[in-house]
């Protein structure tokens, strides 16, 4: 597609306008390719030439309509952009509603009998008394399907269920500056930060930053490493038969594909009422082979998951990649509903499989009956992570940009334990990683499953600190410990980082530390974009979590501090987090106005 350039004169308005609907223009391609994926689903489910001509005629006039709406947004006509966006809407629906069987698209939001969608519950993080529970243990976590799973469903006009907001993978979704590993035997190293709370007068937020090396030693051992043998196990029951399930799913799996070599492998399971091998193990340069086996799928039937879980591992053995990866790769809106459905056994199965070399990828898809608790706990004991694909944009984030770390593990079992000195830290939480918390003496024990880091992943966590003199959760106690016998150069430590991995090639673990100073605290403001804009990403998240840590932080500030610290958004996503916020506060607005209302009414 052509792009459309606007017909200012000035060069600098011109930026600043293509700057301005950038995401906006995005957004316009994704419900092109909505509309087209609608298309193709109907008309594969039609042998009829008269039908393959309309849907031809109907994809041309979806690519009119989408280049008008382009122009409009280019010479800044909002509400003409806005009418083509519904047309695009409209033709999506229609056109997939001629498909045979086709369930017509519902959006369900919570409160709606309809809305079945799973999230589990965990309780928020509490605040501790150093003197009394100086030491915090939590896995590492990389997943990032709670933030765009969330995006959804702002997107969709409603604020997610604050059980659906995970914290840790809201953050981790951004990528952030850390610095890297490359002159170390490890594949990693910590980076902390302390600052002023933005939010909480006070209080100081500690962050703790890694980022994975990346993939660039081409040693016969790294490129041998690197092979891939991969089986995407497939949900093509009746509950995937929507534009956004199945459909989606085949153009990401594409896309998946089209990043692999001759030395790579890929084959395909399907599950509904019953299993089958779609394609047995298969060169993945073979692309024709591949996407001919993907564009045979249709969806329909009830889901025995189970049985395909098992037909997928069977077929990673049998191309099984001595010292590469090997992967199943289960694509799904997790709606188990028949054969093996006790989510137990699967997760034993998994982690069965995982002790044997073969881990576990989900990609969420869809809405209505997600079932996000179930999609997570697999990743996690499959040793893989977990995403949900929201759009197209979400799938060349999660297998084209981010393909080597979303495959490619660089170390396992990853444990982070703070020590903090109660010399001089009176209370601390930790900031979401509620799933992810270990008990303290997990942290040296090898046998504890842990989370895994993927080449080029970065992982962050926050702390929310109060120093002796700050302004504390808690009263002090009459008779506590005091710890002025301390040596005297502890004084000036506030906590002692700890990092415990396993290389991949070695069931030993390995520890590396760092001790965080009280002369390293600075003022918020002199710290890095990185550092603020991730704040500003923890915030909105404890927001939409309806946190009661959060006393002096609303929407507004929360769109302050991103919108001034996108810094590097090569891909968007930074200015993308800005509107989204816009949106929730919205909502927010809307919900609140709609109680009040509701209120008077009964009064």
């Amino acid at each position: 597609m052509n792009t459309i350039k606007s017909d200012n004169s000035t060069t600098t308005s011109s930026i600043d306008l293509t700057l301005k609907n950038r995401f906006k223009l995005r957004r316009f391609s994704y419900l092109l390719t909505s509309t087209v994926i609608a298309f193709s689903l109907a008309a594969c489910s039609s042998t009829e030439s008269d039908n393959q001509v309309k849907q031809a005629k109907h994809r041309a006039e979806a690519e009119k309509i989408m280049m008008t709406a382009q122009r409009a947004e280019a010479q800044g006509k909002l509400h003409s952009r806005q009418r083509h966006e519904s047309q695009l809407f409209a033709m999506a629906d229609l056109s997939a509603a001629t498909s045979p069987g086709y369930y017509p698209p519902q959006v369900p939001a919570p409160g709606n009998p309809a809305y079945t969608e799973n999230y589990q519950h965990e309780e928020e993080n509490q605040v501790f008394t150093t003197s009394n529970n100086p030491v915090s243990t939590f896995s590492i976590d990389v997943d990032t399907g709670s933030y765009s799973n969330a995006r959804r469903m702002l997107n969709q006009g409603w604020l997610p269920p604050a059980d659906a907001v995970r914290i840790e993978e809201f953050v981790n979704y951004f990528d952030y500056q850390y610095p890297v590993a490359e002159e170390s035997s490890h594949p990693f190293v910590i980076d902390t930060q302390v600052s002023n709370s933005p939010w909480n007068q006070g209080r100081k937020l500690m962050r703790i930053g890694l980022k994975a090396h990346a993939l660039n030693d081409k040693s016969e051992k790294q490129l041998e490493a690197s092979n891939k043998n991969l089986v995407f196990l497939l949900d093509v029951s009746g509950s995937m038969n929507s534009a956004n399930k199945l459909p989606l799913v085949k153009r990401a799996l594409m896309m998946l594909t089209n990043q692999l070599t001759e030395n790579d492998s890929v084959a395909i399971v399907v599950y509904a009422g019953a299993s089958g091998v779609v394609l047995e193990p298969t060169k993945a340069n073979q692309s024709v082979k591949i996407e001919q086996a993907l564009n045979r799928l249709s969806a329909g039937g009830s889901t025995n998951g189970g049985e395909g879980i098992e037909l997928a591992y069977k077929l990673a053995k049998q191309a099984f990649k001595e010292n590469g990866v090997n992967r199943v790769i289960l694509a799904t809106d997790g709606d188990f509903n028949v054969g093996r459905v006790n989510h137990q056994q699967l997760i034993e199965l998994v982690e069965k499989q995982k002790e044997q070399g073969i881990e576990l990828t989900t990609l969420g898809f869809g809405q209505g009956n997600y079932n996000d608790h179930l999609m997570e706990q697999l990743a996690d004991k499959g040793n893989g992570n977990y995403a949900y694909i929201d759009t197209l944009l979400e799938a060349r984030k999660v297998l084209v940009e981010e393909l080597d770390a979303t495959l490619q593990s660089v170390a396992r079992d990853v444990k982070i334990q703070v020590e903090f000195n109660p010399n001089t830290v009176a209370e601390y939480r930790l900031i979401g990683y509620e799933n992810r918390r270990l008990n303290k003496d997990d942290f040296n024990n090898d046998k504890v499953d842990a989370g895994e880091i993927g080449a080029g992943h970065t992982v962050t966590a926050f702390y929310e600190i109060v120093l002796q003199d700050g302004a504390k959760f808690n009263d002090d106690l009459r008779y506590q410990q005091t710890h002025k016998n301390a040596a005297a150069s502890l004084n000036n430590e506030l906590a002692h980082v700890k990092l415990r991995y396993k290389p991949m090639d070695n069931d030993t673990s390995i520890i590396i530390d760092q001790v965080i100073e009280k002369q390293n605290v600075t003022d918020f403001d002199a710290q890095s974009m990185d550092f603020k804009f991730a704040t500003s990403v923890v915030g909105f998240a404890q927001l939409l979590k309806n946190s009661k840590y959060t006393q002096n932080l609303d929407f507004e500030k929360v769109i302050e501090l991103a919108n001034n610290n996108k810094g590097k958004d090569d891909y968007g996503y930074r200015a993308e987090f800005v509107s989204l916020v816009r949106m929730a506060k919205t909502l927010q607005s809307e919900t609140s106005r709609s109680v009040a209302t509701q209120e008077q009414k009964q009064n």
